[in-house]
């Protein structure tokens, strides 16, 4: 991919103002509309986050990449629970119903990986509330998935919560929080029988709920992507795990340790490293080879054209507010 492909391929941000427009909220990666306090319009950029800090360059495809992954996935877990998706006009865009979102994000892991581990090897046996056993190698799998819900912080990285602290600081009823927790339970047991069937193994991710105007609970926001998931390849899995091998892994995870490996953690006094165009290719060929992977099809880029993303928004608006 050469320095013009590497630009004119990112879509870093948008600025758009589409009819009965209330408001726009700019996450790290998306910038999302709200439509006459009824609909939002989520547009999933190129932005990239590592250790809650967006990096200072765009990944080409990344976000029609997240945006397609997560539209197939909400489409197979519809059964479970409704979503807030209605239409998705554009490989990058998704929009849908609004809902007031939980304060609090499900996060639920099968092995020990990622930050679960990293707390592990500081000596804690327990992440939000829950026991881990002692023994445990990186990447072992848990004797039955375990939910270790967070929360987000007024700054820095997302916190641990357990689930007694949420109910007695009042973030979600007992009642509710408990239903989240089983639709969290069945959708990661969807998401695992789908990875089983493309050769991977789903590791742990994070749901989002919310409550729509009608009161019901819907799952919202992304899932089964790549950022909000962490997926082991099934093929060597037990023998990378026999000879205490690191495990093949399909996430972000490979932009955390490239960052750890050139001296960036998102801690304090710790400056963020210049991206070379080298690396900025190979993470976009990473995601095109996550999307491959966990979709089984082969992925055809769509150009980052302002212009024809609105059209088709304003388009998909008409429909789903007449």
């Amino acid at each position: 991919m050469n320095d013009t492909m590497l630009s004119d391929s990112a879509l870093q941000t948008t600025n758009f103002n589409f009819p009965n427009q209330r408001g726009i909220y700019r996450g790290k990666v998306r910038d999302v509309y709200n439509i006459a306090d009824k609909y939002l319009v989520m547009i999933v950029s190129d932005r990239i986050s590592a250790f809650d800090f967006v990096l200072p360059r765009p990944i080409p495809y990344k976000g029609q990449v997240l945006n397609q992954i997560a539209a197939r996935s909400l489409e197979a877990t519809k059964d479970i629970v409704p979503n807030w998706v209605l239409a998705v006009p554009d490989p990058r865009v998704t929009a849908g119903l609004k809902c007031e979102p939980y304060m609090v994000e499900m996060v639920i892991r099968g092995y020990l990986a990622g930050h679960a581990w990293r707390e592990y090897l500081d000596g804690k046996r327990t992440i939000s509330g829950v026991p881990m056993p002692d023994g445990m190698k990186e990447s072992d799998k848990f004797p039955e998935p375990i939910v270790t819900p967070t929360i987000k912080a007024t700054e820095g990285h997302d916190e641990d919560i357990s689930r007694e602290e949420i109910i007695s600081q009042s973030l979600v009823p007992a009642d509710e929080y408990d239903q989240l927790e089983r639709y969290t339970k069945a959708l990661f047991q969807r998401g695992t029988e789908l990875a089983a069937k493309r050769g991977l193994i789903l590791v742990d991710t994070k749901y989002e709920f919310g409550k729509g105007a009608d009161g019901k609970i819907y799952l919202i926001d992304e899932v089964h992507t790549p950022d909000s998931s962490r997926y082991f390849y099934a093929d060597g899995y037990e023998e990378r795990q026999a000879k205490g091998e690191r495990q093949k892994q399909l996430s972000k995870e490979f932009v955390r340790e490239w960052l750890m490996a050139n001296g960036f953690q998102g801690l304090e006094g710790q400056k963020m490293p210049e991206l070379p165009n080298e690396f900025i290719a190979s993470v976009t060929e990473r995601y095109i080879e996550l999307y491959e992977k966990i979709v089984g099809e082969k992925f055809v880029p769509s150009p980052a054209d302002e212009g024809v993303i609105g059209e088709r928004v304003m388009e998909c608006l008409e429909k789903i507010s007449a």
